[in-house]
């Protein structure tokens, strides 16, 4: 029965009230242009998103092609720009094709979806990216969830399915732990068992590989016939968008059967032209990348880290949210902004602070982190 008078969405109120109490609320903080914090938050990772070639691809691409890109790229907003850009990546990463989406989500969305379907199998490692839980679950084939980086869990799943087709999905880099997914061991297991996989670099490309080339390139996988990479433009490469790579078959596949990439908007020139100038910085100063690594071990030192981490994330577990969110404040007040992850996007237990290494951090500012780091960090 209908209550008479009573909001639609009077539940929400209770819903605050439990994540106040279990400190899991969120809260928008805008950000000057230039903050007055050293930030280790953002997943700028090569530092060019502030870098003068990288806007200056941006602004010279808005005036030739304007704000917007005027429609879906089947309609309008294909140009000359977005499919330079699509060689440039392909060739660098040394996929045979690529395809820009407006996000790094749409373009998982679109792989994963496109790919699998009903009567087909997916099999995702549990920590993978939410737009790759998205997409499993919008894909309607049958979703094994394997435990994280479980390569037998894997090989299990895929003998004994039924489905004719089958998917493995996973990041190369985990977004909230910074460890590695089992790439060689995964790629034997899908190819024995022929199935595809699918892998989301958006952590890896700028950071890991020759050059940044990305983890599939470093293990020798680059190109493979049974591969696709997926990945995101607002990492390494400082801008927006994301890019889905591998045989040309996938793309034109891809570009008659993804939805996001059929009904949304085609990404503004200005972040394909400065996506396009951060990959020409990356190409012509490939130390970057080695920079990024050697700053995450510097990092993950100074916060009692054991492990040298193997990507620009460094994780340091702090346990109840409450915890992590005060020593994220307290780094702040001293000049150091640093990201803190709750659940549900960690699981519960496992609140932390996240410090992302860039390329471009100085040695004064290395030196400001780790006064704040070991002061907030050290046991009272």
């Amino acid at each position: 029965m209908t209550r008479l008078g009573l909001s639609p969405l009077a539940w929400l109120d209770e819903v605050e009230t439990r994540r106040r109490a279990a400190g899991l609320r969120r809260f928008l903080r805008a950000r000057p242009p230039v903050g007055a914090e050293l930030d280790l938050a953002s997943n700028d990772y090569l530092g060019l998103s502030q870098h003068p070639r990288v806007l200056d691809g941006g602004v010279a691409a808005l005036r030739a092609w304007g704000a917007g890109s005027t429609g879906s790229r089947l309609v309008t907003g294909n140009t000359e720009l977005h499919e330079s850009f699509e060689d440039a990546l392909a060739e660098f990463v040394g996929a045979a094709s690529a395809l820009v989406f407006s996000s790094g989500y749409t373009a998982n969305l679109g792989a994963v979806v496109a790919l699998s379907g009903p009567g087909s199998l997916l099999v995702s490692d549990a920590l993978t990216h939410a737009s790759l839980v998205d997409a499993c679950r919008l894909s309607r084939a049958r979703v094994v969830v394997t435990p994280h980086a479980d390569v037998s869990a894997v090989d299990a799943a895929l003998a004994a399915r039924t489905e004719e087709r089958a998917v493995v999905v996973t990041d190369s880099v985990f977004s909230a732990d910074g460890d590695l997914a089992p790439l060689r061991a995964l790629h034997e297991v899908s190819r024995r068992h022929g199935a595809l996989l699918i892998v989301d670099e958006a952590h890896g490309l700028g950071v890991r590989g020759d050059g940044g080339r990305g983890l599939l390139h470093e293990m020798g996988l680059a190109g493979a016939p049974d591969v696709v990479m997926t990945t995101t433009l607002s990492k390494a490469l400082g801008s927006q968008g994301g890019v889905v790579l591998g045989p040309v078959a996938v793309r034109d596949h891809l570009i008659d059967a993804a939805r996001p990439f059929i009904f949304d908007t085609g990404l503004a020139p200005a972040a394909v032209g400065a996506a396009h100038a951060a990959l020409q910085v990356l190409v012509d100063e490939p130390g970057r990348a080695q920079r990024v690594l050697d700053h995450a071990a510097a990092l993950a030192s100074m916060c009692g880290v054991d492990d040298v981490p193997p990507s620009a994330v460094v994780s340091v577990i702090l346990g109840e949210p409450d915890v992590a969110l005060a020593a994220a404040a307290a780094c702040l007040e001293r000049g150091v902004r640093v990201g803190c992850f709750r659940p549900p996007t960690v699981p519960a237990g496992t609140s932390r602070l996240r410090l992302t290494a860039r390329a471009s951090l100085t040695d004064d500012e290395m030196v400001l982190a780790r006064r704040v780091l070991t002061d907030v960090l050290s046991p009272a």
